[in-house]
């Protein structure tokens, strides 16, 4: 029996978001001004070894604008392409909860303040989510929701130590479980062609994260940026980079082990131009999306399909969670 989700093959962000909020919702990429432990010698220097220096939030607002100042500016951008009329705070650059509470409340505030904004979306790390924190997010999420984005990428330690992550997994599931039980959404980030992963490895990381608690997943594409250490590893070593149908197969193969009750926030990844090593391919995201849906119709296959069917006789129909609406 096929799935499908408003004729997708998989859980889309779209897809949720219009089944809670009647349209589509997009996000607002938003810059707190903070840093992270893993760059200021609190854990390390330098950061993630794949980090550009902007924290994975080069396409985010900046951090000299006050937040009204960049969600205006935002919605302005966004608005010339299409009509929109209800927003996700996208807090992006670096870690976003790595600032005294005092501040935190206030920029989280500002941003849940705007009546176009649905929800708050804070990217962090796990282990920047202290007592005082967590109470903030419980509360504010009594107002709108939140969701939590944890990059995890990988539940292997040897890969997790390559890239310098800088935590370990019992980190994350102690923070999963902190934020469930004040009912946050939680949204992972996993990263697809690791140097030295197996497709094994990285199915092993999806099979987990199934069980993990978690109700979001952004599954990304590694890219190599300029002047970042993960550069110089690969003209060094030069670790094998996935081509654009290889990555393609093993992102459907992701899906097909996936619970149906995850929402796929992302397939794929943008690097910016200016400063993307490979894959070139990448560039061409509608191109890798129209050739992702293709592959998904011609493999006749659909998020869940291959998770055993004990798991699956629960999820036959697409499963629908309850977000607070203001």
């Amino acid at each position: 029996m096929s799935m499908t989700w408003e004729g997708k093959p998989y859980r889309s962000l779209d897809y949720e978001m219009k089944t809670h909020f009647g349209e589509k919702v997009y996000r607002l990429a938003l810059n707190g001004g903070m840093t992270c432990p893993n760059r200021d010698g609190t854990i390390g220097h330098g950061g993630c070894i794949f980090c550009s220096g902007e924290g994975s939030g080069e396409f985010a607002a900046k951090a000299f604008l006050s937040i009204p100042e960049q969600l205006s500016l935002q919605k302005q951008i966004i608005r010339k392409k299409r009509p929109v009329h209800k927003f996700i705070a996208y807090f992006q650059a670096f870690t976003n909860t790595y600032a005294p509470v005092s501040y935190l409340e206030q920029i989280f505030t500002q941003a849940m303040e705007d009546p176009e904004v649905a929800i708050l979306s804070v990217a962090t790390r796990p282990d920047c989510l202290p007592p005082d924190v967590l109470a903030l997010l419980a509360r504010l999420n009594r107002q709108k929701p939140v969701w939590i984005e944890l990059g995890l990428q990988t539940i292997h330690d040897k890969t997790a130590k390559l890239i310098r992550r800088g935590y370990p997994l019992t980190c994350f599931e102690e923070a999963v479980h902190h934020l469930r039980t004040s009912g946050i959404d939680v949204i992972v980030h996993t990263i697809l062609g690791l140097p030295g992963e197996t497709r094994d490895q990285i199915l092993e990381t999806i099979s987990y994260l199934n069980d993990s608690g978690i109700q979001g997943i952004k599954l990304q594409l590694l890219h190599i940026l300029k002047g970042t250490d993960l550069a110089c590893y690969y003209e060094q070593t030069k670790f094998p980079v996935l081509s654009m149908q290889d990555y393609i197969s093993l992102l459907i193969d992701c899906i097909e082990r996936l619970s149906p009750d995850i929402t796929v926030h992302r397939l794929t990844g943008d690097g910016p131009k200016d400063l993307l090593i490979e894959p070139q391919w990448s560039t061409q995201k509608r191109t890798v999306l129209n050739q992702i849906h293709a592959a998904f119709r011609t493999r006749d296959t659909w998020q869940g399909k291959l998770l055993p069917i004990s798991t699956y006789a629960a999820k036959e129909a697409p499963h629908v969670r309850t977000i607070h609406t203001v």
